[in-house]
């Protein structure tokens, strides 16, 4: 294949050290931007409920282009697609800041987080190959676990000082990653050529979705990464929520320092993961993926601070133990049948459409008044459950 021809037989090169901080300044404005963005939607008094369709605008825009953005990453240098995906993030993030409605502008940085994706992932398998591509998507990641981290923070920090400097700190740090991605090896295009009629490609993406939901590994890596990132986007609304209701605290910061201990807990087990699970071994990740609703189970109960922050960090490392793997191995595989790009774009879909489902039904929780606690207990035994179906059923195949 044209895109291994290009893999370096290290882990660490020019090229990738560009990808990674490319990722990081990218990773930390998306999470940045969501905490400043909420802070300007209660500043501007919307209803509780109306939160989570902030994330669901985003989302909808990885399933709307789901279809396309796979075969742009994979026609030209990922590079320069990532460059391009990142000034529409920071086109969208300007426009917030300058008085556009917060959910236009939030869906037009969806919009390049949506050409962003396919490209991030799928440049990793041009860059490195074999064991190292899961060491690779550690290091992933890891970056961007430590850029939601620290984003999460500064978001909220800047946005209980002023909600417009945060708003504008977000663009420059777009801006930064712009700048980034020009350090980035310029590789060839992995698929040049290919059709741009609507019909063509959307009848080459869903030739790529058949192929990868028939295959049993790719399948069982597409559910498992969905479930998984459909629960963690929903974690971080409700506990926007729980935290004035479980622990009296209402200012901006406190839920994103939570956010943070779920970040920290991340880069703890996609690290363990490199080093413990190879592509032969995924299935070690599946107990991980029980213990993330479990331990939510157990969280939703709390009512002191530090063992909120204990029981997140905890989550956390089980979360980044469990879909790393996932995430190599869809790659892997996807990379020598469909195409990185598309294999991404398909993932993206599966992901976000868990997404917007799970996010819709906190939402109507929310609106008719269920409580937070009840609906973290709920959500954190579905969760487990689910993945205890998912490994019986992967264990039958």
């Amino acid at each position: 294949m044209r895109e291994s021809v290009q893999a370096s037989t290290a882990l660490w090169s020019r090229g990738m050290a560009a990808v990674i901080c490319a990722q990081f300044l990218s990773a930390f404005g998306d999470n940045a931007l969501l905490f400043a963005t909420l802070a300007l939607m209660k500043q501007q008094f919307y209803p509780d409920w109306s939160q989570p369709i902030l994330q669901m605008v985003f989302v909808g825009a990885y399933i709307l282009f789901a279809p396309f953005v796979g075969q742009f990453a994979d026609s030209f240098p990922k590079g320069r697609v990532m460059m391009v995906a990142n000034s529409l993030k920071l086109i969208g993030a300007a426009g917030i800041c300058v008085g556009v409605n917060p959910f236009i502008g939030y869906t037009l940085v969806g919009v390049g987080a949506a050409a962003y994706s396919p490209a991030k992932y799928g440049i990793l398998g041009e860059l490195t190959t074999g064991d190292k591509l899961v060491k690779a998507n550690g290091l992933m990641e890891s970056s961007t676990i430590a850029a939601i981290l620290l984003g999460s923070v500064a978001g909220g920090i800047l946005a209980d000082w002023h909600v417009l400097a945060a708003l504008g700190a977000c663009a420059l740090v777009y801006a930064g990653a712009v700048a980034a991605n020009l350090f980035i090896t310029r590789l060839p295009a992995a698929r040049p050529g290919q059709s741009w009629r609507f019909n063509a490609m959307t009848h080459s993406f869903f030739f790529a979705t058949r192929a990868l939901w028939r295959n049993r590994e790719t399948r069982f890596s597409l559910v498992g990464t969905s479930m998984f990132w459909g629960a963690g986007v929903t974690l971080r609304f409700l506990l926007v929520l729980w935290v004035p209701v479980a622990l009296g605290i209402t200012d901006n910061a406190t839920p994103t320092y939570l956010n943070a201990m779920v970040a920290v807990g991340i880069v703890v087990g996609a690290g363990a993961a490199a080093k413990l699970v190879t592509l032969e071994t995924v299935a070690r990740c599946m107990p991980a993926g029980v213990l993330i609703g479990v331990a939510v189970v157990v969280f939703s109960l709390q009512q002191a601070l530090l063992p909120a922050y204990a029981l997140l960090l905890l989550i956390g490392m089980f979360g980044g133990f469990f879909v790393v793997p996932l995430n190599a191995l869809l790659q892997e595989r996807g990379k020598h049948t469909v195409g990185a790009g598309n294999a991404i774009a398909v993932q993206n879909l599966g992901e976000n459409s868990a997404m917007l489902f799970m996010l819709g039904l906190y939402s109507l929780a929310v609106k008719v008044g269920v409580p937070v606690v009840g609906v973290g207990i709920g959500f954190g035994a579905l969760f487990a459950l689910a993945i205890v179906a998912l490994w019986i059923w992967g264990r039958r195949h």
